[in-house]
């Protein structure tokens, strides 16, 4: 009789559980990630000179001390990744002007936009899992954004990752930077004219764009660092992976901001309020391992459907040729995919985004198919590190030189070029 008791409470209390689970709209999803770092995986994060093919090393070093002479660089890392392997990892200049303190591969600097790419991956890891429907209104899965004329019940989960919500470029940064809460201004772009209807034009956003992060807290049941370090930088390896201030501040080595002539510059958190958008801190080599995982390298991870989805040109972004047009001579065409920017460059796909937030620049540009690229992160107000990218990619498809760095350019050209830069926010600046 007792142990019938004891049953019929046990099914009692089962039955409650379920009960109180099914009211919720969105429970708690169980990671099914192991956090141990396979061997496979340490063997990914090791630097692999044997994998070296395209690119000329002692040029790009040579490259790389010169452009850290110029008059607007303080401290810069840079990571390249050949035929899926780390070839090179290496710092320059400081962590804070005049301080002595060396930028190391494992100095931790801040992504800025480039973390678009960790809150799409997310969403579309979970929506493979099942538990996000990426055609279904944004609605669903984030409540508290708001669209004129009721569009967050049109705009899809995808339209929010591509930036086709219908609202006018960057809604509402300039309140985020004024220190407005994120969630209520989320919450309030109901009261702005719509500019188009949802999935029919591309503006890019970063207030709207979090409710993406939002989505992740709610579904996996956990607060977006968390969910992001459970379900990718703790799989990856990513050791230094963060999503806070005080995640870029615990570190023995960080990078702090600079202004233009190399002027300190306090650091902010405005953009971590919007985590999805602009909130993510690694150093140099955790950001090569997350371009080898974009390249399809821990399939375990991030697997090749993943990929498929976030990867894909959704939307032709002719702004993005303006941006760039001093690189017109290879580059073609450039599409937004889901928190991810791609190009025909030379006759040839990559993928990558660009990103900026006041004192901090980043890249990350990539072949898929030849599954190398290049990643590089600096902590002042200029653009001109991003020639970069294209130097890179230009020595691994064995395209003639071409300045795109511009180390022709004096000291006062290049405080000038800098000078014109905005330097406040984040968004995807150059």
């Amino acid at each position: 009789m007792q142990k019938a008791q004891k049953v019929g409470l046990g099914a009692f209390v089962l039955l409650m559980g379920a009960s109180l689970l099914a009211m919720r709209p969105h429970p708690a999803v169980n990671s099914g990630q192991d956090p141990r770092i396979t061997p496979a995986h340490l063997k990914l994060a090791a630097v692999s000179p044997a994998a070296r093919e395209d690119v000329d090393y002692r040029l790009l070093d040579a490259r790389l001390k010169q452009l850290m002479a110029k008059p607007t660089m303080v401290g810069l890392a840079v990571g390249v990744v050949e035929n899926g392997r780390i070839t090179f990892l290496q710092g320059y200049g400081e962590t804070l002007a005049g301080s002595g303190d060396p930028v190391t591969p494992d100095t931790v600097f801040r992504w800025a936009s480039v973390s678009k790419g960790v809150a799409a991956t997310m969403v579309a890891k979970l929506a493979e899992m099942g538990k996000i429907d990426l055609n279904a209104p944004v609605v669903n899965y984030a409540p508290d954004l708001k669209l004129p004329a009721g569009n967050e019940y049109k705009a899809s989960v995808g339209d929010l990752l591509s930036h086709r919500l219908g609202l006018y470029r960057n809604a509402y940064d300039n309140k985020l930077e004024e220190g407005q809460d994120p969630s209520l201004l989320r919450a309030s772009l109901n009261q702005l004219n719509p500019v188009c209807a949802p999935g029919t034009c591309w503006d890019y956003q970063n207030v709207a764009y979090d409710a993406s992060s939002e989505m992740v807290s709610r579904i996996t049941g956990i607060p977006y660092e968390q969910a992001v370090k459970r379900y990718l930088f703790n799989p990856i390896g990513m050791a230094s992976g963060s999503v806070s201030m005080s995640g870029l501040q615990s570190n023995k080595s960080w990078a702090k901001p600079h202004s233009v002539g190399r002027r300190p510059l306090p650091i902010v958190d405005t953009y971590y309020k919007v985590p999805g958008a602009g909130g993510i801190n690694s150093n140099i080599k955790d950001m090569a391992l997350w371009m080898e995982a974009q390249m399809g390298e821990m399939p375990d991870v991030i697997d090749g459907k993943v990929l498929d989805t976030i990867h894909a040109p959704y939307v032709v972004t002719p702004t993005e040729r303006g941006r760039l047009r001093k690189f017109l001579e290879r580059l073609g065409t450039a599409w937004y995919g889901y928190g991810w920017r791609s190009y025909d460059y030379a006759g040839h796909h990559i993928i990558g985004h660009r990103g900026g937030i006041n004192g901090y620049r980043s890249l990350i540009l990539f072949d898929p198919q030849k599954k190398s690229g290049v990643v590089a992160l600096w902590n002042s107000n200029t653009s001109q590190p991003g020639g970069l990218e294209f130097e890179v990619m230009d020595m691994i498809y064995h395209l003639p030189f071409r300045d795109w760095l511009e180390l022709s350019k004096g000291p006062e050209q290049s405080i000038a070029a800098a000078d014109a830069e905005p330097e406040n926010g984040s968004g995807d600046k150059p």
